[in-house]
């Protein structure tokens, strides 16, 4: 028997595989036979595996590698695929197209790791092992956050996360783009938020709270162009980029561009260069209002996405019960009180976005009411995923003791700077509660899934975001995706898999001490 190799260690593990004598070779020779709607699958194919192999992967209708789109297997899903690889062909066969790029990447990693690196390689032999795999995604939202607003990011930089996301199988690519300390999103009717928000003088040093600034103007922002190529680009690889541009709170970027927001219209506030949580909030005016339909019109029109997230969280209250204007607001609402106004804002934004056919998403906060229509992240307690689920939302888990990524992975002098209080370690990756609660099946299919989160406060380079995130990330996909396996088998696999990562120099277990880090 052969000895293990990383291109059996598949992450996630597939739902059913077994293992069959023999190998597929790929070579100079091997055509794709490509039925209709397949011809995506088939590009992606020839794409990925291009620049190591140099295989041309040319299309015959003699081929005896077939990528074939049957309705008829409709108890796959909308992301499952079959697949099997004998001696003789590769047949890759799916319901629907997602589930076709799905088993696009099964079959890069059953290939030898050196398929993924960014060269041309000789003297390997692409041999697929022989295997028999039925694959269908436990949970429809798996999902990776990556916050650009605190430090900004390139595109180049955002493919190449999504390429490693769509390697694990990961389907939702949730962009945070504004913040207190940046606005990213381009908005043709107001350039300020860019021009203005989108740079900050300097940025603090070390945890929220503290008095060490590194003199450092940081900013960046996209163009429409860029972002729609970025939609464009995660599509072809089954990745659904979710754009959030938050309200009512974490918006010092948009009054420093646009004061007339806020709650005091006299009052010039900079772009926040501390961390933290930051008091300004927004005003509750109508052209408060008509302002953030405006930005939500240009967000939609840019993003495709289904699922659009507009933030909700972490908005004191103190500006609202000090201002006039926002107390003579929730009177005439008939609201409890100026507290009450966060509820109320999240609901007008809501419905702006209902009524153009988008869900909107919000970051789930204990004691806020929000609209049932919201489908609600829940990052503060495990608990509390299941709570909304059964007041009738939808929901994704996002517990930050388990998927909060921008935390150490373990203690130590030696780790990069991190969000302090709490190790995530892959077992707590790991071990994100995803159990459905067998008596109350309504409650458990509005539990979508998971995502894990990056928030970069601590972190300014491509280096270290992927040092945060794997292979933590490897682990919560697993999870997600199938996720029966158990720690042990996962960690068994990852051993192997760990050789993909350092062929797409994935910095997963490089030395902390040599990643560059935020002055």
């Amino acid at each position: 028997m052969d000895a293990p190799r990383p291109e059996l260690a598949l992450v996630p593990r597939p739902s059913r595989l077994s293992t069959r004598s023999g190998r597929f070779r790929l070579d100079a020779a091997t055509r794709l036979r490509v039925t209709a709607g397949a011809e995506p699958a088939a590009a992606l194919l020839r794409t990925l595996l291009a620049p190591a192999t140099g295989l041309p992967l040319e299309p015959s209708p003699d081929g005896t590698f077939v990528l074939a789109l049957d309705a008829a297997l409709s108890g796959l899903g909308d992301e499952g695929y079959g697949l099997t690889v004998s001696p003789q062909g590769v047949l890759l066969r799916a319901a629907r197209p997602a589930g076709l790029l799905r088993g696009v990447q099964t079959v890069r990693q059953l290939l030898p790791y050196e398929a993924l690196l960014q060269r041309p390689v000789r003297g390997v032999a692409w041999n697929l092992h022989a295997v028999e795999i039925t694959d269908v995604p436990r949970h429809s939202w798996r999902g990776s956050h990556l916050d650009v607003a605190r430090h900004f990011q390139p595109v180049s930089y955002l493919r190449r996360h999504i390429d490693l996301m769509a390697l694990h199988k990961l389907n939702v690519f949730h962009l945070h783009l504004t913040d207190d300390q940046g606005w990213r999103m381009p908005v043709a009717a107001y350039p300020r938020l860019t021009e203005v928000g989108g740079r900050r003088a300097e940025s603090m040093v070390g945890p929220a709270g503290g008095d060490r600034f590194d003199g450092v103007p940081h900013g960046g922002s996209y163009t429409r162009q860029e972002l729609r190529g970025l939609v464009a680009y995660a599509a072809e690889r089954g990745v659904t980029v979710m754009p959030e541009t938050g309200v009512p709170g974490h918006v010092r970027a948009a009054l420093a561009a646009y004061p007339e927001l806020g709650t005091d219209p006299s009052r010039g506030l900079g772009v926040w260069t501390e961390w933290g949580v930051c008091e300004n909030v927004l005003g509750t005016g109508d052209h408060v209002l008509d302002f953030f339909r405006t930005v939500l019109d240009e967000v939609m029109d840019v993003f495709d996405s289904p699922y659009v997230h507009i933030g909700g969280d972490e908005c004191p209250t103190t500006e609202w019960e000090r201002s006039p204007a926002a107390r003579a607001r929730a009177a005439r609402e008939g609201l409890a009180g100026p507290a009450a106004l966060h509820s109320w804002f999240i609901g007008r934004m809501s419905e702006h976005l209902l009524r153009a056919g988008r869900r909107p998403v919000v970051w789930a906060e204990t004691g806020v009411h929000l609209p049932l229509q919201c489908t609600v992240m829940s990052w503060r307690d495990p608990g509390g995923a299941r709570a909304a689920a059964r007041r009738g939302h939808q929901v994704v888990q996002a517990d930050h003791r388990a998927t909060y990524f921008d935390y150490a992975q373990r203690p130590g002098p030696g780790e990069p700077p991190a969000q302090p209080g709490v190790i995530v370690d892959l077992r707590a990756a790991y071990g994100v509660d995803l159990a459905p609660p067998a008596p109350e099946p309504d409650v458990a299919s509005r539990l979508l899934g998971a995502q894990g989160q990056l928030w970069t406060e601590f972190v300014s380079t491509p280096e270290h975001i992927e040092y945060l995130l794997y292979p933590r990330l490897c682990a919560l996909a697993e999870r997600v995706w199938d996720g029966t396996a158990g720690l042990p088998d996962f960690t068994a696999r990852l051993a192997g898999h760990r050789a993909r990562l350092d062929a797409l120099n994935v910095p997963h277990d490089v030395p902390p001490a040599l990643l560059p880090v935020p002055r």
